[in-house]
């Protein structure tokens, strides 16, 4: 093991935690929930849960997403005139800007939450959440080199 396998392994943890702490607010929280727990309550549950995910994403996941990034792509030898190239520059380039997109996403959901907008704030949560898994998807189709 190397040390780039181990920046690699805490991006790609980073990634796993990010997207699968998504994925188990919305498929594995929300519908019991809903089901069992009265709006004001369940109003109070996902805002708490939502400002802990958003503490955390500010405090590890963003500082570990964007060093280990930083950190494999000057590894890689990547420049800005490759992110233009076809292969892996273009491929990480859209993956980049989907990679924004996503923390935008994420973003406007916490404003709209805290704004009083819930149908707006569902909808930035689910474009966070479908571009978190197209980051991870571009992300696999990445070559290994």
């Amino acid at each position: 093991m190397t040390w780039w396998s181990v920046v690699r392994f805490l991006h790609v943890m980073s990634a796993a935690l990010w997207v699968g702490g998504q994925l188990t607010v919305t498929l594995v929280l929300l519908p019991p929930a809903r089901r069992a727990l009265s709006a004001g309550h369940r109003a109070r549950l996902l805002n708490a849960v939502g400002r802990r995910f958003g503490v955390l994403t500010v405090a590890a996941f963003l500082p570990v997403q964007i060093g280990s990034g930083v950190a494999m792509a000057w590894h890689k030898g990547v420049t800005w005139a490759s992110l233009g190239e076809p292969g892996y520059g273009r491929i990480l380039a859209v993956k980049l800007l989907l990679f924004c997109a996503v923390m935008l996403a994420a973003g406007v959901h916490g404003w709209a939450t805290g704004a009083g907008r819930p149908g707006f704030a569902r909808a930035m949560a689910l474009a966070s959440l479908v571009g978190s898994v197209g980051v991870v998807l571009l992300a696999t189709a990445l070559p290994y080199t």
